[in-house]
């Protein structure tokens, strides 16, 4: 079910507002699109060790590592560059500490819009770690 949740967000973020017009009802005029291009979104994302995530605060950059789990040992990518935390989320009560750490944490993230499509993509194939900038 996750997968298929996060498959749809990736989906969903890609395809934006379509047409050669644009999202209706709006005006098609070069500053929106200029917006458009620069605007961040919060993307929240669950870093597979959560003792990593008690680190970060937020204002912190950080660089999100996406690590493909394979049984020939895998391979890394960097999925997000600088991002920005913008919370760091407490755990759900009744979450005990051996549980965190086999499930993860989560970050909320400020990237582009791009990026949150690749970070959604990634968690629902890798294992996601997160490097300080």
């Amino acid at each position: 079910m996750a997968l298929g949740l996060a498959v749809t967000a990736a989906a969903l973020v890609a395809a934006g507002p379509g047409g050669e017009d644009g999202a209706r009802g709006h005006p098609a005029t070069a500053s929106v699109r200029e917006h458009r291009a620069v605007r961040t979104v919060s993307a929240p994302v669950r870093i597979a060790d959560a003792a990593t995530v008690r680190l970060l605060r937020p204002g912190d950059r950080v660089d999100v590592i996406a690590a493909e789990e394979s049984a020939l040992g895998g391979d890394a990518r960097v999925v997000a560059r600088g991002a920005r935390v913008t919370k760091v989320p407490e755990p759900l009560d009744g979450a005990t500490e051996g549980g965190a750490a086999e499930g993860g944490a989560l970050v909320v993230l400020s990237v582009p819009r791009s990026t949150a499509a690749r970070l959604a993509g990634a968690s629902a194939t890798a294992r996601l770690a997160v490097t300080l900038c």
